[in-house]
């Protein structure tokens, strides 16, 4: 199958220098409970990432965070040599503690060191895109971020990534960031139900900057919950298929990443995401983010 195929939803956009298509696949799930240790079925998660790449993705998310170093080992070990139109990108600026915490790593040397490990566990001499992961697992915090963007954008001085882009930030965040190097990615929890950064996204499209949101059913509640069911139920589509579809509608710079480590529900993903949405199935699903 050709490396943009047709068959999957949203068209392609294009992240500094590299085309990759709307409809990608973030490889979070395939570590263990808690996205910690090995995945119980190995084989089966080196098949979801070999499908990824058979169904026409060209962009795959992840972090040696994950697991720690449990994805980025898979993808390698399923996808090495990669297709020259794959693009897997990652993301540092925290690590794992022996609980599972997220602790917070962005001081120059980290960073480093942190690039330095995804290279070395993808198997790779440059990254495509790089993220700096700010706030903490609760959510963006304020703060500034122009040094450690700083010590990444000199990584990419130094040829060892592409593109940068920034996770889990504020709007001004992600202005801080762009004084300092160019931006080609913004990766924020968003979605149906959790609009917050809707201005962001509009302003994102206007400057040619992707957008990628994660927890596409995260932080529904029921009342939204239900609303989506209902739509869903007279489209006669599971929920997170709309949701999905619903993303690709709202703004042509966002690119999907849902994560799963079943080939089935990925299939069901990228058949899910193509679904059409009519003006009034639009309309009645843009209320359920302002209940």
């Amino acid at each position: 199958m050709s490396a943009l195929s047709p068959s999957l939803p949203g068209g392609t956009w294009t992240l500094g220098d590299l085309t990759v298509g709307r409809f990608g696949y973030g490889a979070m799930q395939l570590a263990g409970p808690g996205v910690m240790g090995p995945p119980a079925d190995h084989d089966g998660a080196v098949a979801v990432l070999r499908e990824a790449v058979d169904l026409g993705v060209t962009h795959i998310d992840t972090s040696d965070a994950y697991g720690p170093r449990v994805t980025n080992r898979l993808i390698r070990e399923a996808l090495s040599p990669y297709p020259e139109s794959l693009h897997v990108v990652t993301k540092v600026g925290a690590r794992r503690d022996e609980q599972g915490g997220w602790p917070v790593a962005r001081r120059p040397e980290e960073l480093r060191r942190q690039v330095e490990e995804n290279l070395e566990s993808l198997g790779v001499e440059v990254l495509d895109l790089v993220y700096l992961r700010v706030g903490d697992a609760t959510g963006p915090v304020d703060g500034p971020v122009a040094e450690a963007f700083g010590a990444l954008a000199d990584l990419r001085e130094e040829g060892l990534v592409r593109h940068l882009g920034v996770s889990n930030a504020t709007a001004a965040q992600v202005a801080e960031a762009q004084a300092v190097a160019p931006v080609v990615s913004v990766q924020n929890m968003y979605n149906l139900a959790h609009r917050g950064d809707d201005a962001l996204v509009d302003r994102l499209a206007g400057e040619g900057v992707a957008y990628v949101p994660f927890f596409p059913l995260g932080g529904f509640s029921p009342l939204q919950s239900s609303a989506l069911s209902a739509v869903a139920a007279r489209l006669d589509a599971a929920p997170l298929s709309v949701a999905l579809a619903w993303l690709l509608h709202r703004s042509p710079n966002i690119l999907l990443i849902p994560g799963t480590s079943s080939v089935a529900h990925l299939r069901e993903n990228a058949a899910g995401a193509g679904l059409k949405l009519s003006g009034e199935d639009l309309a009645e699903l843009d209320t359920i983010g302002r209940k």
